[in-house]
């Protein structure tokens, strides 16, 4: 699941729309609109852009980019932080007909370097910090590596005029990103984006907005829910390096936000930092925080003042559900426009049962209610994956759009999401596959067999859990287990199991496959588990004082159901 959830939902709902969610218009478009707009842009780290300057560097970038390009796709590799650079060439490629592959640093060693082989990049650029690592050790084939900061591009980009290219035309159809996903296929999965869908907004915002970007410009997030509708309406926008929780609220009061975007777990963190007398002082707020659990929804609320709203958006586009008038705490709103989305059996198709509450308010009847959420409308704006044709045959099934999201629909027809299927795990709003997680610990002297799965966090997302069967005669040694993952150069930095369980075997299905759904549904409940209770890598043996904390933590936070029993 990704989270690319139009703003305006959460101010006054959607309104309804063409359901393939695509634009007669270009980013292009959107960007050149605002070549004559002289209001404040981007603010960045006490630097400031008009719209009228960002088209200016943007057309600079188009320029350069240009001037780089070799044979093949026109994709361009970015590996940065969330600084003006990003900004400058997401309009770039956009004026310029390129591809802006969004290089995601989580990712390490063979893992990065096959994304960037598998997407065709024939540039990548990246900064003083990152251009040895992507490029030491590193067989990137054709793709060129430059350092954002060094005289060979920067030289380039100064000589390069300011005037927009106009040879070049692009169109609604034109691709414009490729988003990195994840699921259970073995080939990484991009996710093609036209300019047509990325400037499909709803409108929303004014130009009078202060827009907070601090999750990363890699991501679909980022560019839907901040950075395009701000351009859509010269509205301004607060760029972040990376996402801060103690900055947060410096951030809000000092630059006059009106919107932060945001997924996953970035409320709980923020609500672990210590209140203030100053917690209130900021205009009026909206966040959108998919994912959020519902109690850190209210408490956020409640402590800042200010409006939260849910949501959801599959990276490829087919499925968008936002907030609308009365939609429950906890819901991920309805449908834009008059899509045909439905929670249906996987193993049927049939269209599963409306949720049934009992008496505490919890789901009644899961079994009956959960299934995956999908689209059943012929015509969507998934416009498919690069160089994946197994993994778009997977979600393209019978002409529905199959998510790979686990979810439920209420009488009202609200959807509440309710976790992902077989081997996708999200941790902090991070979608990975479960694969190259178990081959990394395969790697382990002391591993024979190795299933890994996500298992429900307490609050928000997942947490990642390894059944292991150990080779014979040898016991779990935490210490030794913590130093492997740390010495794994491909292990990515959210892919390392918080719970180890240790069995003699792993249970298989009658095609002799590993059964993730039984490893899945015992959880960390029973038998030998080690975890590591905090932040901190410190691991001790699960206790039964232990499980019954964890038990009370969901509870606390309104998400027994996800724990099955």
């Amino acid at each position: 699941m990704s989270t690319e959830v139009e703003p305006s939902a959460a101010r006054a709902g959607a309104r309804e729309t063409a359901a393939t969610y695509v634009s007669d218009r270009t980013v292009a478009d959107l960007l050149l609109a605002r070549q004559d707009d002289d209001r404040e842009a981007l603010r960045f780290e006490g630097q400031t852009w008009t719209w009228r300057q960002v088209v200016d560097e943007s057309a600079r970038r188009a320029h350069a980019l240009r001037s780089f390009r070799a044979e093949g796709p026109f994709h361009v590799g970015v590996m940065l932080e969330n600084v003006p650079e990003f900004v400058f060439l997401l309009g770039g490629a956009a004026l310029v007909g390129a591809v802006i592959v969004g290089i995601n640093p989580t990712r390490r060693g063979a893992e990065r370097a096959a994304d960037v082989r598998h997407t065709d990049c024939q540039l990548v650029l990246t900064d003083e910090r990152r251009a040895e690592v992507i490029g030491n050790g590193v067989d990137l084939d054709a793709a060129r590596i430059l350092d954002v900061n060094e005289r060979e591009w920067l030289d380039v980009v100064a000589s390069c005029s300011a005037e927009p290219p106009r040879t070049i035309e692009v169109t609604p159809d034109s691709l414009y990103l490729l988003i990195f996903t994840s699921g259970s296929t073995g080939a990484p999965k991009a996710v093609r984006c036209t300019q047509g869908r990325m400037a499909f907004v709803v409108p929303g915002f004014d130009s009078d907005a202060v827009l907070y970007c601090a999750m990363p410009l890699f991501h679909g997030n980022a560019l839907i829910s901040n950075w395009v509708p701000a351009m859509s309406c010269g509205a301004t926008i607060v760029l972040k390096r990376r996402f801060s929780a103690s900055a947060f609220l410096d951030d809000i009061r000092e630059h006059g936000v009106t919107f932060f975007n945001t997924v996953g777990q970035a409320l709980a963190y923020i609500l672990a930092t210590p209140p203030t007398p100053h917690d209130r002082d900021h205009p009026s707020l909206v966040v959108l925080a998919p994912e959020a659990s519902a109690p850190d929804m209210k408490a956020f609320q409640e402590r800042f003042g200010c409006f939260v709203v849910e949501g959801y958006g599959s990276s490829e586009g087919a499925i968008r559900l936002a907030p609308t008038a009365g939609t429950p705490r906890g819901s991920l709103g309805k449908p834009l426009g008059n899509a045909d989305i439905a929670v249906v059996d996987p193993a049927t198709g049939a269209e599963c049962s409306r949720a049934v509450y009992g008496a505490n308010g919890g789901l009644a009847n899961p079994e009956e209610a959960i299934g995956e959420l999908v689209r059943r409308d012929p015509e969507t704006s998934f416009a498919g994956y690069y160089n994946n044709d197994e993994a778009q045959a997977e979600r393209l099934r019978d002409g529905w759009f199959w998510s790979g999201d686990l979810a439920y629909r209420d009488e009202d027809g609200f959807f509440f999401f309710a976790g992902r299927t077989a081997d996708w795990i999200r941790v902090d709003g991070e979608n990975f596959a479960t694969a190259p997680v178990e081959r990394i610990l395969r790697r382990h002297p002391d591993v024979a067999e190795v299933a890994v799965f996500g298992v429900p966090d307490p609050r928000a997302g997942d947490r990642v859990m390894a059944t292991v069967v150990l080779a014979p005669g040898r016991s779990f040694d935490a210490p030794a287990f913590h130093s492997f993952l740390d010495e794994q150069p491909d292990l990515g930095t959210k892919w390392a199991p918080r719970f180890v369980r240790i069995v003699d075997r792993l249970p298989v299905t009658a095609t002799s496959k590993v059964d993730k759904r039984s490893l899945r549904a015992t959880c960390w409940f029973e038998g030998e588990v080690w975890w590591q209770p905090g932040r901190e890598p410190v691991w001790r043996p699960m206790s039964d004082m232990d499980r019954d904390g964890l038990r009370a933590e969901f509870a606390s936070h309104g998400r027994e159901a996800f724990l099955g029993r």
